[in-house]
């Protein structure tokens, strides 16, 4: 890597470069000239002094990350008060933050990690909003439950309880069969964790969201309230050679598409064409897709008769 000033001065397209830095007052926490108020509203100003500043067409920016570190909720309110600032729907992300880190020359080793338990912080639903907030209709709908969005996509593209259901089934069975083939030997590892004794008793399958559009995500078809951990490592391919480590995979690209909080799950359908195009790739390039989704509502539109259709791991069996 070159250095030294002449170097560092130089003026190339391909400069990351700042063309605004700004901030509020700082004041004394429950003294000063803020303390009466919310996180929101803080995110909600700051993203409104952006646009008046840089006199930027919202409708330019790409992406948006905010960090926090003591909001619970901090995912609903940075999106929220994005949306009722007036910046376009777009997502919230997190390999792609490390692989842009390692590319950029900032690390050459970082770790993606993702952890839930749902058993110990239950997804009670998004937070209150501030009345500045829940005035705009797409702000309003970002705390609203996933079982609520998973209705809105089968009602609105008039996917029946049927198709999913026999979805449902069907990935159960692949699921099934990739196991017991070995397929997820390397991926799943084994977890020490304090137990107590426990039965379950088997129920019958019922909507789960009795009170939303057709009633037809039921625990059946849609995925388990989980407790979980993941975790990626990412490094350049010359630290991970210069280690002796076994490289499984690159990174290419990320594509992120925003949308309506109310059908939020099928981003997926409008980011993968968009990955692909990036890397001048078809559908017919790629072997197999993995998507992560919810619901089976969502899914279906994934790999079901639709404009955009994508093909399901086959087995060896098959």
């Amino acid at each position: 890597m070159e250095r030294g000033v002449a170097t560092l001065t130089r003026k190339n397209p391909d400069d990351v470069v700042i063309t605004l830095a700004i901030r509020s007052p700082l004041c004394k926490s429950r003294k000063g000239g803020f303390k009466d108020a919310r996180t929101d509203e803080l995110m909600l100003e700051m993203f409104k002094q952006v646009l008046t500043h840089s006199h930027l067409d919202p409708a330019l920016v790409g992406d948006i990350c905010v960090g926090n570190v003591l909001a619970p909720d901090e995912m609903y309110h940075a999106r929220a008060a994005m949306l009722a600032a007036g910046f376009p729907d777009l997502g919230l992300m997190a390999v792609t933050t490390i692989a842009n880190q390692i590319r950029s020359g900032q690390i050459e080793i970082g770790l993606a990690l993702g952890v839930e338990s749902m058993s110990e912080s239950p997804d009670n639903g998004g937070p209150t909003q501030s009345d500045l907030i829940s005035c705009n209709p797409a702000s309003s709908d970002c705390p609203k439950p996933m079982g609520w969005t998973s209705e809105n996509v089968a009602d609105e593209f008039n996917v029946s309880r049927q198709e999913q259901d026999a979805f449902a089934a069907e990935s159960f069975q692949r699921a099934e069969r990739a196991q017991k083939a070995g397929y997820f030997e390397n991926e799943i590892v084994p977890f020490t964790v304090y137990q107590k004794d426990a039965s379950g008793e088997r129920k019958q399958v019922v909507p789960a969201f009795p009170q939303w559009g057709r009633s037809t995500t039921t625990g059946g078809n849609a995925s388990q309230i989980t407790d979980g951990a993941a975790a990626v490592l990412l490094m350049t391919r010359r630290k991970a050679e210069e280690l002796g480590l076994n490289i499984i995979g690159k990174h290419i690209t990320t594509s992120v598409a925003g949308l309506p909080p109310r059908i939020m799950g099928i981003g997926p359908l409008y980011a993968i064409p968009m990955a692909l195009k990036s890397c001048g790739l078809s559908q017919d390039d790629v072997d197999l897709f993995e998507v992560s989704l919810f619901v089976v509502s969502q899914h279906h539109l994934m790999t079901g008769n639709r404009s955009t259709k994508l093909r399901p791991l086959t087995p060896p069996d098959e």
